[in-house]
């Protein structure tokens, strides 16, 4: 009999594309190892379609159904996609984690593995800030984060704007959207997929 492979969820909030661009090339890296089970999904929007309306953004994809909190007890492991807002989770985010409360008092999250990618409007709008204080989220559900460090040569490139950084994959989208990911941003994200998969799949076996 085959082994179970360990459940993997994409989680992801994307108000114009840029995170959900990162996320189908970090879903492809963890397909790409025949690993792990992955699947994709969406935080639920909060503002109005008015609002939405006014800030030019797009339709949500309609093929990538939104997660809701108590369903995390599902999967094994989770790679979070989160814009930067204020060097900061944006309160789309953040209210998705407001309601993990009972989650947290059954200790339902705790020892899955997590990861996050980033998109931010500047090379210095905060993708490594949102990262240190997402992984109070996490510490306090007690989850084990794994970043990507440098294994990737394209964080070490100089020669561009290239977004990301040893905390994970990311994006820089200029500050009206018009930058969309680049080729080394996202086989960045690839690399993060894979790589996540590996380490996954390895913690997921040494507990069988």
């Amino acid at each position: 009999m085959s082994p179970v492979k360990p459940v993997v969820y994409v989680v992801y909030y994307s108000m114009y594309g840029h995170i959900q661009r990162m996320a189908h090339e970090v879903m492809k890296g963890l397909q790409s190892t025949g690993k792990v089970d992955a699947h994709l999904f969406q935080v639920k929007e909060t503002l109005s379609d008015e609002v939405l309306g006014l800030m030019k953004a797009p339709a949500k994809a309609s093929d990538v159904p939104v997660l809701h909190p108590k369903d995390m007890v599902n999967a094994d492991a989770f790679l979070f996609g989160i814009p930067t807002r204020y060097g900061n989770q944006p309160a789309q985010v953040r209210a998705f984690w407001d309601q993990t409360g009972g989650l947290w008092a059954q200790g339902a999250l705790r020892n899955k593995m997590a990861g996050m990618f980033f998109s931010t409007g500047s090379q210095h709008g905060g993708q490594e800030t949102t990262a240190f204080t997402f992984l109070t989220t996490m510490a306090h559900h007690g989850m084990i984060y794994v970043p990507i460090g440098f294994g990737h040569k394209a964080l070490s490139d100089n020669t561009e704007v290239v977004g990301g950084s040893a905390y994970g994959s990311g994006t820089v989208a200029n500050g009206d959207g018009s930058r969309l990911p680049t080729e080394k941003e996202l086989s960045i994200a690839e690399f993060q997929g894979s790589s996540f998969a590996d380490v996954v799949a390895q913690f997921h076996n040494g507990k069988k």
